[in-house]
Formats: structure tokens, sequence, C-alpha cells
């Protein structure tokens, strides 16, 4: 992404992207992804931005500083939720192009329409948590990310459409699929590949 896509910095949601959710630990499948970023990106290039910690519903940023603690990265401070919130982001990083930033998360309508609508590069991951380990995750949440997948990820016409590489939204900077390869095909859910 660094060289091919001209991304300087690296945004993850944290609850089912970084961490389990409304846990402060990193989750042992991302451990090997955020330490990737650190290393490539620097880890003053690496943030989070939550809908819940370093927003307003974090008294004092207490889970915000936990964070950053257990994590070593940022946690943005934020007033405005995903897929708000922009300002805060390009203050954070000190970068004026939001094309030069990938913003990475399991939600596709916080996370990925965040990204999207201001031009960053953006990766959408299916959540870390399942079953027993998903416990904690908000229930709306869980709900909607579901609808989510399956809509982009089902075998209906839309879907189809919507995944043909041409047809991936357009960045700045990045060549596209053919050229530079973003795109992951990953792991099983409910008998359906996907990417």
């Amino acid at each position: 992404m660094k060289e091919s896509a001209g991304i300087r910095a690296v945004v993850f949601d944290k609850d089912n992207t970084l961490t389990a959710p409304y846990v402060n630990v990193i989750h042992p499948d991302a451990a090997k992804g955020l330490e990737n970023a650190k290393e490539i990106f620097g880890p003053e290039n690496v943030a989070i931005m939550s809908n819940s910690a370093g927003t307003k519903d974090d008294p004092n940023y207490e889970d915000a500083i936990l964070i950053e603690e257990a994590l070593g990265i940022a946690v943005i401070r934020h007033d405005e939720k995903k897929p708000g919130g922009l300002d805060s982001v390009l203050s954070h990083f000190d970068i004026e192009d939001p094309a030069t930033l990938c913003m990475v998360g399991d939600r596709l309508l916080t996370d990925v329409v965040f990204g999207n609508l201001y031009s960053m590069l953006t990766v959408h991951t299916l959540p870390l948590c399942k079953g027993e380990e998903n416990k904690g995750d908000n229930k709306v949440a869980k709900l909607v990310r579901s609808v989510e997948n399956k809509g982009l990820y089902g075998n209906w016409f839309g879907s189809r459409i919507l995944l043909k590489k041409e047809k991936l939204p357009k960045h700045k900077f990045w060549p596209g699929e053919g050229e530079a390869p973003l795109r992951i095909i990953s792991i099983e859910d409910e008998g359906s590949t996907k990417s």
C-alpha cells in the first residue's frame, strides 16, 4: 500500500478489527498485522479511530489511554463518530490529502463508508471474533454487521456486481487491482468464500 498506493498512514477501527469487542488488548489474530503496519509506516503513522474509545462516550479518555498503553499506538480523539470525524484524523496525522490514508475496519456502514467518503484507500476485514468470543459485542452492531456482510458477500446479483474487479472504488494513487493487487481471498464463512 505504501509503495503502490501512496499511503502514508493507517487508521484502524478497534472492536473486532484489532481487539475483541470492548477489550483493550490486541487479539492474537491481529497482532502480526498491527506490528507489520507499525514497522512499515512507523508507530506515529498508525492509529485507532473507534466509535467508543476516544469519543465523548469515553470519560476523560480513560479507555483511549488504556488502549494506547496496551497496543502502542494512538487513539484519535474525536467528537464526530464515523462516518464523520475526518478533520480529527487529518489533524492527528498532520496530513492534508485523505487519499494518503488507509482506513481498516470490519464495518461497511461506518469504517468503509468513512474511508470512501473522503477518498481514502479502504480495507474491509471480517470480524475477528465469533461465537462465545464475540459475546461482548454490541448487539445492534453485531446484527447490522451481519446484514452488511451478507449483502456484500452473499450470492446475489448486486454483490456479484460490487465485487467485480473493475467495479472497485477508484483511488487517487492506487493504479488498480490488475497492476497492484490488494484484494486477498481469505476465509470461508457459512460455506461461501469471502474476500
